[in-house]
C-alpha cells in the first residue's frame, strides 16, 4: 500500500509534467471493517493510477480533511473547510511558482464540499484545475464494474469502498464486512444530524456485495474517464 511518491527532484525534472496530481483523503470512521485512512487510500490509489497512465507529477496526500459528519465516532479527525481550501490553494500556488500551472485534485471523501469552490475559483481565467472523480465518473465506474448497489444506497464503508480496498490494500480490510449492510436511504437532514443520525455502526451501504474484482474494474474505469478531465487542462499531453 503506497501512500506517497518516492520520486526524486531529478525524476520530476526529467518528467517535466505540466499537470500535478494531488490526492485528498480523510481520517474518519469507516465502520468496524475498514480503517480510518480509507478515503486516503482510495484517493492515493486513483491518483497513482492516473499519474502513471498519463505521466503526471504525483504529490503526497492530504490525509485529514472535512469529516465533521463523522465526529460521533472516536478516531475521526477533521480540519475546517476554510483550512482545507487554503491548503489546496497554497499547494497550487507553490506548484505555479515551480512551473506547473495545472492541478488535478483527486478527492476520496464526499464531505469535502469546499474543494468544489476552490476548483471553480481557480478556473475563472481559464482551465487550471480539475476535481476528480466527479459524480458521473463514479456512476460510470459503478456501472462498468457491475456493482449491486447504487451510489445513494452505498454512501459509506459499503460495496464500492470495500471493493477498492480489497483490490489495492486487502491487508487492511477486516472480516465482518460480509454482514455489515445497513440501509438508510432517507438522509435529508445529514448536514444537521450527522452520520450518527442514520447509523450506529458507521456504515451506510452494502459491503456484503464487495469483491476485489469489482474494485479492480472500478479503478480501471476511473483511469479511463480521467482522460476527459486531463484533456480540459492546457499544456503538452503525453
Amino acid at each position: 500500500m503506497d501512500l506517497i511518491t518516492t520520486a526524486t527532484s531529478t525524476d520530476e525534472s526529467e518528467r517535466a509534467a505540466s499537470v500535478a496530481v494531488l490526492p485528498v483523503g480523510s481520517f474518519e470512521q469507516h465502520g468496524a471493517h475498514l480503517p480510518l485512512l480509507t478515503d486516503t487510500i482510495v484517493a492515493c490509489a486513483i491518483a497513482k493510477a492516473v499519474a502513471e497512465r498519463y505521466d503526471l507529477f504525483l504529490l503526497p496526500p492530504v490525509t485529514i480533511s472535512c469529516s465533521h459528519e463523522h465526529a460521533a465516532w472516536r478516531g475521526t479527525v477533521s480540519i475546517s473547510a476554510t483550512t482545507l481550501a487554503a491548503v489546496v490553494v497554497d499547494i497550487a500556488t507553490s506548484l505555479r511558482e515551480s512551473g506547473i500551472d495545472q492541478l488535478a485534485v483527486i478527492n476520496g471523501h464526499g464531505g469535502n464540499y469546499a474543494l468544489a469552490n476552490v476548483v471553480q475559483e481557480a478556473n475563472v481565467a481559464g482551465p487550471r484545475m480539475t476535481l476528480f472523480p466527479a459524480r458521473a465518473d463514479w456512476d460510470e465506474a459503478r456501472l462498468a464494474a457491475g456493482l449491486h448497489s447504487t451510489a445513494h444506497q452505498d454512501m459509506h464503508a459499503g460495496e464500492i469502498e470495500v471493493s477498492l480496498l480489497l483490490h489495492v490494500a486487502p491487508e487492511v480490510v477486516r472480516d465482518g464486512f460480509q454482514h455489515a449492510d445497513h440501509v438508510a436511504d432517507d438522509r435529508r437532514h445529514l448536514l444537521t444530524r450527522g452520520m450518527g443520525g442514520y447509523t450506529t455502526s458507521g456504515v451506510i451501504g452494502l459491503p456484503s456485495h464487495a469483491t476485489a474484482a469489482k474494485g479492480k474494474a472500478v479503478l480501471e474505469d476511473l483511469v479511463r474517464s480521467f482522460a476527459d478531465h486531463y484533456g480540459l487542462l492546457p499544456g503538452p499531453k503525453a
